[in-house]
């Protein structure tokens, strides 16, 4: 899914999937806080359901508001206004990019969601994949997203339901409350976004820590030779991590020691720092840039006294100790 082009027209969308709306089915996958998708079953007798709670409310809503001044900007200037929403590009939100590929691309290896066998705590959110017919340009895809909070799920096995006038044992391991509200919808390489908030949390996506994450991860590879495992970033594994990112930014690149001083001192600290034949520092996981970033930071240190080796956790700077003459 990719969009090329002007920019997506939310409104030509809407309408367009209110004429084919007849003609739409539907799939549904839940998918993990890790982002892997699952895919499950659902009843003929929730058909209509399924299409009114993630497609038809949403359209409808766009529709019913674009007469009472909806408007449609760029996510990257949200601003938490009323009567808005936002769109951005799908490649910008790794998470909901890795979704949408293992779902189009990795399909055959989806599992199915089982309580047996998973988890339902681990679920992040549930995505629907809509399909209809498009005429000259063949079958058509979108996707709606939804967060699915800890408090959605009611477990069967602490439960009771009410059938008439008395309790009866809950007769399904997990009775799950959708949520109605409008959230994420995922179009032609265009996310739209209805809710700010459930978006960046569904998504784990902030927009001004991925800014300035881009922006020192250019500062570091210009600065350093550095190789990823694959489908990794810099950008977005400094992105993932917020205590990371602050010590980056608060760095001045240009400053920090060379390349060669810093394998130097990871040596030094007996550190496994793994470099590959063209000498690229190796980074294959969030434990990798720690280990770099704390060496940039010199965040270790072997004692005179003992000899033993420390991550420093903090730096305080003391002042002067007492007698010390004045410098200069």
């Amino acid at each position: 899914m990719e969009n090329t082009g002007e920019p997506f027209d939310v409104f030509l969308w809407a309408n367009e999937i209110d004429e084919v709306k007849n003609n739409v089915s539907a799939e549904l996958f839940l998918f993990n806080k890790n982002y892997t998708p699952y895919k499950i079953k659902y009843s003929d007798k929730l058909t209509g359901a399924v299409k009114s709670m993630f497609v038809q409310e949403a359209v409808h809503y766009i529709i019913e508001e674009a007469d009472k001044g909806l408007e449609v900007r760029d996510y990257e200037r949200a601003d938490g206004e009323e009567k808005v929403i936002y769109r951005t590009s799908l490649p910008k939100v790794g998470r909901a990019e890795t979704l949408i590929h293992l779902i189009e691309n990795e399909y055959k290896d989806i599992d199915y969601f089982s309580e047996n066998e998973y988890d339902f705590k681990k679920v992040k959110g549930i995505i629907a994949k809509f399909t209809y017919p498009g005429g000259d340009e063949g079958t058509k895809t979108f996707y709606i997203a939804k967060l699915l909070p800890a408090s959605s799920a009611l477990k069967g096995a602490s439960s009771w339901e009410i059938n008439g006038e008395s309790f009866e044992p809950f007769s399904a391991e997990i009775a799950l409350k959708m949520p109605e509200d409008n959230q994420v919808a995922i179009v032609d390489g265009t996310i739209i976004v209805f809710n700010q908030a459930k978006f960046e949390n569904l998504f784990q996506y902030d927009y001004k820590s991925q800014v300035i994450a881009e922006a020192k991860a250019k500062e570091l590879t210009e600065k350093y030779k550095l190789s990823f495992a694959e489908g990794l970033t810099l950008d977005v594994l400094l992105a993932d991590k917020k205590p990371i990112l602050k010590k980056v930014q608060a760095m001045d690149i240009a400053e920090e020691m060379p390349q060669d001083k810093l394998l130097d001192y990871a040596d030094e600290m007996q550190l496994e720092l793994m470099t590959d034949d063209d000498g690229s520092i190796i980074i294959m996981d969030d434990k990798d840039l720690t280990m770099f970033v704390n060496l940039l930071n010199e965040d270790y240190y072997v004692s005179p006294v003992n000899g033993k080796r420390y991550e420093i956790k903090s730096k305080k700077l003391l002042g002067e100790p007492d007698g010390e003459p004045p410098r200069g």
